[in-house]
């Protein structure tokens, strides 16, 4: 029998970064995955500005940034009847580039410390694999997979086949299904998921064309962006990838093989293509009861999802990982108090949720301005012209619920956790706005210091005092209650009045994911009980 200290289940995007944290952090983790190897299937298209962070963190975000789309590249999104006509309606947003420059010169607070990428899970999976298998303290298996597990007070035994169906075990102190919105982990612990499921059945196909983007604008049609959606009955929406020769359609229609005649009508005219691969999919809204029991745990799309819309699925579940990741580290470590493990459903579950939420609120602007479709809409009457006027009055408000989703992206904050001190109120959750904020539970404002360098990059991997404006604030009590305890603990001084003005307190305490757990303008009274409740006891 094998033995690990957590076994993972799915080397999907979760699955590796959750490998690659606990890796990084010397923990003896196996990482097993029923396919052979990544597969070159459309689905994740773009690490989000928080998601860019928590990879900057692990040293990877050059890496990414690298491998994915050219950071000069337009991201405009157009409302098209087809590619080679005039858009019904263009909104503009920044490239990467464009997006790091304004971070770049921003001096509140109020700009992530990364840019998104846009990049393909077809892209992403194989440079997560490289740097996970590069690990010494992670083992990947691919071509095994789960079958089933019993827990008892010690750990988990999970039955596991091979690619020859041969069966073995492995023996693990936790298990965490990273195995996708059918999981297997999921079904055998009977947790289920509720919310609303199947809203739309569409098959969605991929493609290469050398040509297409390079005839960008064709005719009169729209200029370069990232995403194209044709004003019909079939909900069609043209996506490019992160190679620029690769595009995604998804559309409702009765057959695989209308996909290509599909494709052929959106793009308007003819180009070379080859179409590789048609799939279907159901749009679901969906959050599982608990993300795990006992010693099992439930991240990413086992636990939630979501419809892309928003692009909030793979990126929840990358926040998922870097939550779990630490907390199973100190536990294992000797140091995390059966608090940390129990906080992790009660703070990821109210993101997820809040998630749904925010896909929900994107996908029904959708819904709304798709529905102002009318067969008369390429009409050269004036019914014509009032059917694409008005469509494009309504999605000029709807269809950006979709593309400007930075408050749930950055915003979220962990409330009613058992490792973070309570205040009572605090600032609203929202979608679409970001309002930067030191309230615990949050995560840490990103802030330029004078010598150009971030805040963030000055933090360590454990628990981390900010001592800001220069105060001088007596920090000695509460190291000495983190160190008696084992809990690696640092102070960083930010002699900088502005950091001090901007975070609004002269001490900020965060723990190893840059959440706030603690401020406040002097040591507490207790610095015992502090050190106790934030490490989980």
């Amino acid at each position: 029998m094998r033995e690990t200290d957590v076994l993972i289940v799915g080397a999907g995007p979760v699955g590796l970064t959750l490998a690659i944290d606990l890796g990084q952090r010397g923990v003896r983790c196996t990482l097993i995955e029923k396919k052979a190897a990544p597969e070159f299937l459309p689905k994740m298209e773009r690490c989000n500005a928080r998601t860019m962070e928590i990879f900057r963190r692990m040293g990877l975000s050059e890496r990414i940034r690298a491998a994915g789309l050219d950071a000069s590249i337009p991201m405009d999104v157009y409302i098209v009847l087809a590619m080679n006509e005039p858009p019904l309606l263009r909104l503009p947003y920044p490239s990467v580039a464009e997006s790091l420059a304004e971070i770049a010169q921003s001096t509140d607070a109020s700009q992530p410390l990364e840019a998104y990428q846009l990049i393909s899970q077809y892209t992403l999976e194989p440079l997560l694999k490289s740097v996970a298998e590069s690990l010494p303290s992670v083992t990947v298996r691919y071509g095994c997979e789960f079958l089933s597990l019993e827990q008892d007070e010690g750990g988990v035994t999970a039955r596991t086949a091979d690619a020859n169906g041969t069966i073995e075990y492995i023996r693990a102190k936790y298990l965490v299904g990273c195995d996708g919105g059918g999981s297997p982990v999921r079904k055998q612990l009977g947790i289920k998921l509720r919310g609303e499921g199947n809203l739309l059945h569409l098959r969605q196909a991929l493609y290469y064309s050398e040509t297409l983007y390079d005839r960008i604008p064709i005719g009169d049609g729209p200029g370069r962006g990232r995403h194209y959606h044709v004003a019909d009955g079939q909900a069609t929406f043209l996506i490019m990838q992160d190679s620029t020769k690769h595009w995604t359609l998804h559309a409702v229609v009765e057959r695989d093989e209308d996909m290509a005649e599909q494709f052929e009508k959106a793009v308007g005219a003819a180009v070379d293509y080859t179409m590789l691969y048609v799939g279907q999919w159901k749009q679901n809204l969906l959050l599982a009861d608990h993300y795990g029991a006992g010693r099992v745990f439930l991240a990413g799309d086992a636990a939630h999802l979501v419809i892309p819309t928003g692009g909030l699925g793979m990126n929840t579940g990358v926040g998922d990982a870097v939550d779990l990741g630490w907390k199973l580290a100190a536990v294992l470590e000797g140091w995390g108090g059966p608090n940390l493990l129990r906080s992790y459903e009660i703070e990821r579950r109210q993101v997820g949720d809040r998630n749904v939420g925010a896909s929900r609120y994107a996908s029904l602007g959708r819904r709304k301005w798709r529905s102002q479709y009318r067969p008369d809409i390429r009409d050269a009457t004036p019914a014509g012209q009032a059917t694409r006027d008005n469509l494009a009055r309504v999605a000029d408000v709807e269809q950006r619920k979709t593309n400007e989703m930075i408050g749930a992206e950055l915003g979220y904050r962990y409330v009613g956790s058992p490792v973070i001190t309570d205040e009572p109120g605090g600032p609203e959750h929202l979608f679409r706005e970001y309002h930067p904020t030191t309230w615990p539970g949050a995560r840490l404002p990103h802030l330029w210091l004078d010598n150009g360098g971030p805040v963030q990059d000055r933090i360590g991997q454990g628990y981390t005092l900010l001592r800001l404006g220069g105060t001088g604030a007596d920090d000695g009590a509460l190291g000495k209650a983190f160190r008696a305890r084992g809990v690696p603990f640092a102070t960083v001084d930010i002699a900088e009045q502005r950091a001090r003005d901007i975070y609004g307190y002269n001490l900020i305490l965060l723990r190893p994911d840059m959440h706030v757990v603690w401020r406040g303008n002097q040591a507490p009274d207790d610095t015992v009980a502090l050190a106790a409740m934030v490490a989980g006891h």
